[in-house]
């Protein structure tokens, strides 16, 4: 794990290792969106950064069905979803869809069936939660809504959904919509490490100084903390007493401005060399 000094501005960053980078690793939610809202600067950043020759795979918690369109759609060469299940890479000289999952078609179907009676339980428990409207898409996971498509809950429910996955035997994670539970011992790191030695042959070990990871909520931490080069979008902050680890780099920008301005400089530091 690196050690650093919290929360330093993205100006620290310095362009000799802005030049090295290779690989950009990204949340999606109030990563690359704003307000729920993909916008142009950020889908543009991510085209200039496949453009520059940089690999783009976004790290998140949405679910199969929405990932299967990013891998065919976006400017991105893998997707890694719902909280590190699974990857895909779409090879588009081929029109072949590549799918990886971390547990086989049985062990997630009795996983899913073992999910309901959680639901029943939560729905139940925890006045104003609601189960992700993205669920019918997701494969592996359970997605509780606290705040993208119901009012907000306060932070002592959004707690007692974690309670209430973890008391059932599963394991819970909170981005910044949804608490996300599975059974399984999968992570966002263990897939990103899987799809860069599948695919691109590249072990994230060894090159973590030529990859940047950027994200905004409690369940990048894992992220954060093994990316040397690992950056928040401003809106981290908001979550700043949540992480179990902060990342290395701050922007000044919340949500896709934010990311975008990490991938201005990663630009700038390639165009200066």
């Amino acid at each position: 794990m690196p050690t650093r000094a919290t929360f330093q501005p993205l100006r620290r960053f310095s362009a000799a290792a802005r030049r090295a980078v290779r690989v950009v690793f990204t949340d999606i939610d109030d990563t690359l969106t704003n307000d729920g809202r993909l916008g142009a600067r950020a889908y543009g950043a991510l085209e200039a950064l496949q453009q520059a020759g940089i690999l783009v795979v976004p790290i998140t918690g949405r679910p199969a069905g929405w990932c299967d369109h990013i891998a065919r759609m976006w400017p991105v060469d893998a997707v890694v979803g719902e909280n590190g299940a699974f990857y895909f890479r779409y090879d588009r000289k081929a029109r072949r869809m590549t799918r990886r999952f971390d547990q086989p078609d049985a062990v997630r179907e009795e996983n899913r069936r073992r999910l309901v009676a959680v639901k029943d339980r939560i729905l139940a428990g925890v006045p104003g939660a609601a189960v992700a409207s993205d669920q019918a898409y997701r494969e592996t996971d359970l997605a509780i809504d606290f705040c993208e498509d119901v009012p907000p809950l306060p932070q002592a429910a959004v707690d007692r959904i974690v309670e209430l996955f973890e008391e059932a035997g599963a394991t819970a994670k909170i981005s910044s919509i949804h608490v996300n539970g599975w059974f399984g011992s999968f992570d966002k790191l263990t897939m990103a490490r899987r799809v860069m030695a599948e695919v691109f042959a590249i072990d994230i070990e060894r090159e973590n100084r030529a990859i940047v990871f950027t994200g905004d909520a409690p369940n990048d931490s894992p992220m954060f903390a093994f990316f040397e080069n690992s950056v928040g979008v401003a809106n981290v902050a908001d979550f700043r007493d949540r992480l179990t680890a902060e990342p290395g780099y701050v922007a000044a920008a919340r949500g896709g401005d934010g990311f975008a301005e990490v991938a201005d400089a990663l630009l700038a530091a390639r165009q200066q060399g």
